[in-house]
């Protein structure tokens, strides 16, 4: 049976909801930050206005007033956005119990087993479209496929507040044509190295040779070949599958770009600091962590490593990226934001212990450094959040940023 999936995507979300407290401002050029009265960071959100004057996320506040000198500038409220985020989830959640969040503003929808009780994929896309209007005073695009990529790709096709059917008999035509980097997951550097032996567009990329892709995007090029011919079969998780997070990160965006390893330490010994405890409240280890650098001018690397054992330590969060960092950076350019996000989660409780008949040195300082974080978490959970931390932290606040007081954190 041919599954019916949508792709919902809330257009210029932490813009609109930001409009929402706002509306005075709809008529006029509107970027969301996290330092406006600084002018500083860089531009997490715009209008349509904004974008139509080449304002464009992840740029620097600097830049697009260079831009658009009357661009008016917003503080960002992460709050708000993840609970209208989940008000847009239960609206979808009206129509099937499959639906697999996307980030914070898009989520797939398989309404197969819907369409008796609601009409077609594009009645139930424009029915999403029309509540989430009139309840939410917000717009989304969805796309309507039979499977999750070209659902996505529909979505994208037309904004805002618009819905795209992309079928099996339809699909060339309205796919082909956009350039390779419209695919999802194709980045700047794999649309690079596409380009370079004259892959320009997703038609050439389906007519490419599996084999030609798998030498230049190894395994990622063959799932590409696949995806874009159609045949992407990855299932929209159900929502009872998704209680637990599949990540959890936390990222910094600096007023004054970092220039030295002592700098990048300081700043990612918070960042790990910040995500053990979610983890730890959260009752989950993580296998793998994963660090993002951007520089000055907004390129990104993302390098990760697994570890060697689950973990919810900010000291082994911290020890595992610096060593991301001092193998694949190398100062010639400064960093101007900071990510570390632990992935491969596991509940705490679920963990087989290794019994040996002596323990370690190593085990026994885990043990203590279990305790000391573990007892940092029940000060902070009396006294707030900023009432304990690293020594070092507060003996090197003073140098650079404040790493205690959250500068810009993305979130979409």
């Amino acid at each position: 049976m041919e599954r019916t999936i949508l792709h919902c995507d809330c257009n210029s979300f932490f813009a609109s909801v930001e409009l929402l407290d706002h509306p005075h401002l709809r008529q006029v050029p509107v970027a969301v930050c996290g330092q406006p009265e600084e002018k500083r960071g860089v531009v997490l959100a715009k209008n349509d206005l904004a974008k139509a004057m080449g304002v464009i996320t992840g740029e620097s506040v600097y830049a697009a007033l260079k831009k658009c000198p009357n661009l008016t500038l917003l503080q960002a409220h992460h709050a708000a956005y993840s609970a209208y985020s989940k008000k847009l989830n239960a609206i979808y959640e009206s129509y099937t119990s499959q639906v697999e969040p996307f980030g914070i503003d898009e989520s797939w929808l398989d309404v197969t087993d819907s369409l008796h009780l609601f009409g077609s994929g594009q009645e139930i896309a424009d029915a999403i479209r029309e509540r989430t209007r009139k309840h939410l005073g917000l717009t989304v695009s969805v796309g309507v496929s039979f499977n999750k990529t070209f659902a996505k790709l529909g979505s994208d096709y037309k904004k805002p507040d618009a819905t795209t059917v992309i079928s099996k008999a339809n699909f060339k035509n309205i796919l082909y044509p956009l350039p390779v980097e419209a695919m999802l997951y194709v980045g700047q550097s794999a649309a690079s190295k596409l380009r370079r032996v004259g892959i320009r567009t997703i038609g050439d990329l389906a007519a490419a040779s599996p084999e030609t892709l798998s030498s230049l995007l190894g395994r990622h090029g063959v799932q590409l070949h696949n995806d874009v011919n159609g045949l992407d079969d990855t299932p929209v998780a159900k929502t009872t599958d998704q209680n637990e997070s599949k990540s959890i990160g936390k990222g910094q965006t600096f007023s004054r770009d970092l220039t030295s390893m002592d700098e990048v330490r300081l700043q990612a010994l918070w960042l790990a600091d910040q995500v053990a405890a979610q983890l730890r409240q959260a009752g989950l280890k993580c296998q793998n962590v994963q660090v993002s650098i951007k520089n000055p001018q907004l390129k990104t690397i993302t390098r990760q490593k697994m570890l060697s054992a689950p973990t919810a330590l900010a000291r082994d969060l911290y020890q595992t990226a610096i060593d991301l960092v001092a193998a694949h950076w190398s100062f010639r350019t400064s960093v101007r934001m900071l990510t570390l996000t632990a992935q491969q989660l596991c509940r705490s409780d679920e963990m087989p212990v290794q019994l040996s008949m002596f323990q370690s040195t190593a085990d026994e300082y885990s043990d203590r450094q279990e305790k000391l974080e573990a007892s940092m978490d029940q000060i902070r959970s009396r006294f707030g959040s900023s009432s304990v931390t690293f020594g070092r932290l507060v003996k090197e606040s003073k140098k650079t940023d404040n790493p205690s007081s959250e500068k810009e954190i993305t979130g979409d």
